[in-house]
């Protein structure tokens, strides 16, 4: 099944000449997803945890027998839009407006080298696979031998940042304590995470979550072999510039990313789970399958889809411009280079 002929062969018979666009462009697209969706990544992350289930059943909730707070969580998607836009606005009122950019420090250390590890493996690894695997031509199979192994590269690298990160969000402080950790802001609070973590749990517990990483490899890959896929079918707005072109540029990113995420969601409250804190001193969640039991048991299988709403008003936008500026970058270091030869 041929997709399309690959680029030129290698500069040094392995890596493809300016294999290192591949690495800024994804750097920079990263870096401007995470800023502009960063509050719905704090919410995502909170609809993850059982450490903020009481907090959060409380929007649309209704007093039951005893005086007991039942939550009413209408299956409707509106509600569920609802609900992210309460989240956001009770964590803007209780915790002060900056709350919703907890662990954006990190986020932004571990986004740029993952998005630009993971592009640059990528982005030359399909090159290098066709081009020695399979006479010079890309397939969806070199698209998915590709991602596979971004993602396992990507995963391995960054793990300890979104431990730090995924700690920095659940952690609820009141105005005043932000307020007094102003001078630390964001990177200040990181340094502190990092100690208490290796100080509580040593250096395993930056790897927590890890066997969840490489469950959503699989996101990863489906995302790209779909995102190729979607990129060809418009391909006949490709030099057209204009709205058409980077109309659909951005639909395939968003379309991509969005099936990809249905499919493979659950792995992220794993993760989530996995990387909480110590409570009581004791780790509930202990290995991928015990979490998976534990989670069912205790919550329903429709906790695993936690946070769904937010995450993907998240990871949609986020995917739409991150693969925007790659494909930009891209395009103006071909421009250039176009017109340095001529």
């Amino acid at each position: 099944m041929t997709d399309s002929p690959s680029p030129p062969p290698t500069r040094n018979g392995w890596l493809p000449a300016k294999s290192w666009q591949h690495f800024i462009a994804g750097g920079l697209g990263g870096m401007c997803g995470a800023i502009i969706t960063s509050p719905f990544d704090v919410v995502k992350t909170r609809l993850q945890s059982d450490l903020f289930k009481h907090k959060h059943a409380s929007i649309g909730g209704v007093v039951g027998e005893g005086g007991v707070l039942v939550a009413q969580r209408p299956g409707s998607l509106l509600w569920h839009f609802v609900e992210t836009a309460h989240i956001i606005r009770d964590i803007a009122r209780d915790e002060s407006p900056r709350a919703l950019f907890k662990g954006l420090g990190p986020t932004l250390v571990g986004v740029i080298p993952a998005r630009s590890i993971n592009f640059f493996t990528y982005g030359n690894g399909k090159q290098i696979i066709a081009n020695n695997f399979n006479h010079g031509q890309e397939n969806t199979y070199v698209h998915l031998v590709a991602a596979a192994i971004a993602g396992v590269v990507t995963g391995t690298a960054t793990n300890p940042i979104w431990v730090v990160k995924t700690r920095l969000q659940l952690a609820a402080h009141h105005k005043s304590a932000i307020a007094s950790a102003q001078p630390k802001a964001f990177f200040g609070g990181s340094v502190s995470m990092i100690q208490r973590i290796a100080r509580e749990e040593g250096l395993k517990g930056f790897y927590k979550g890890l066997s969840a990483s490489y469950l959503g490899v699989t996101e990863g890959t489906i995302q790209w072999v779909l995102y190729e896929r979607l990129k060809k079918l418009t391909s006949g707005t490709t030099g057209k510039g204009g709205v058409q072109e980077w109309a659909g540029m951005l639909g395939s990113a968003g379309t991509a990313k969005c099936v990809a995420s249905l499919i493979t969601y659950p792995h992220e409250v794993l993760r989530t789970r996995l990387r909480q804190p110590l409570v009581d001193g004791k780790m509930k969640y202990t290995g991928l399958v015990q979490t998976l039991r534990l989670v069912i048991a205790e919550e329903g299988a429709r906790s695993l889809y936690g946070g769904l709403t937010a995450h993907l008003m998240r990871v949609v936008p986020n995917a739409a411009v991150m693969y925007s500026i790659y494909e930009g970058v891209l395009r103006w270091g071909e421009r250039r280079d176009a017109m340095r030869s001529s």
